[in-house]
């Protein structure tokens, strides 16, 4: 059985996330108890259920049997991945504000804000298990196309996202390495490229005619390929490496059309974003 569990902060996508996993043909549970997991998995395994998703939050009774209930499940044969979807607490707050729902731990005595950062402690345990999804600056639309990016993968293979991003709006929540490109030469200063993005062949010849453009890609490269098999090693399913410049649109772009090409060479598995182009 292939078991997807959708976890992470209220109002960060959960919905949109489960729905997008139903659209791919996954049987979906939502807010499940978490101390019915166990013989939910044997339930489905009787009805020979192979691809199901499960929905569980931060409400969820007996949360912290939960990363244990995922060990079980694994050893027991299923393959288990966990989806962690969080965004900024401004984007939560705004979210929670345009929507007029109440947030699920809420009372009259706690904050929104403080609501959150609780929900974020509670859900500590659940986040070191699962593969994170910062859903900040993702649409709808394009967090239902990232969902099924990620399902498209195999699971015997560590699977490396590369996503470009701007300082200006704030560092990826869901990356395990950042990169800061900011102190290469800036096309946004020519009148000609600053319309332009990494990926079009006029700013791809201006960095490519940079020295120390090309030196620090080789640097990144190299650092990537020698660290790579000892998170192999450790059973990761993904890894995500965010490259940043000032407003993600011309160096950080470059860089993530640039490594994932290389990797994709040497047949790897490779999943882009760019932040903000999308």
């Amino acid at each position: 059985m292939q078991l997807i569990i959708v976890t992470g902060l209220s109002g960060s996508g959960k919905s949109i996330a489960l729905r997008a996993l139903e659209d791919s043909g996954f049987y979906c549970i939502d807010n499940l108890p978490a101390t019915l997991l166990p013989q939910l998995s044997q339930h489905i395994e009787a009805s020979h259920q192979t691809k199901v998703a499960i929905s569980i939050d931060s409400r969820s009774a007996a949360l912290e049997a939960l990363p244990s209930a995922i060990e079980h499940l694994k050893n027991s044969g299923n393959i288990v991945e966990v989806l962690f979807l969080e965004s900024n607490v401004e984007t939560l707050v705004k979210r929670f504000s345009e929507t007029r729902r109440k947030h699920p731990l809420s009372d009259s005595d706690t904050t929104l804000a403080e609501s959150i950062s609780h929900e974020r402690e509670l859900l500590t345990g659940l986040a070191e298990k699962g593969h994170h999804i910062d859903t900040s600056n993702l649409s709808a639309n394009a967090l239902r196309n990232y969902i099924r990016e990620i399902i498209a993968q195999p699971n015997n293979n560590l699977v490396l996202l590369f996503t470009s991003f701007g300082f200006k709006n704030g560092i990826p929540l869901d990356a395990d390495f950042v990169f800061d490109v900011r102190s290469l030469p800036n096309p946004h200063y020519d009148p000609i490229l600053k319309p332009l993005t990494g990926k079009d062949p006029a700013v791809i010849a201006f960095l490519e005619n940079t020295s120390s453009a090309i030196e620090m890609l080789a640097d990144i490269q190299h650092y990537i390929e020698k660290w790579l098999p000892s998170f192999e090693q450790d059973n990761r399913s993904y890894l995500t490496i965010a490259i940043g410049c000032t407003g993600g649109q011309h160096r950080s772009v470059y860089f993530v059309e640039q490594l994932s090409k290389h990797f994709r060479q040497h047949q790897q598995k490779v999943i882009v974003r760019h932040r903000e182009l999308d």
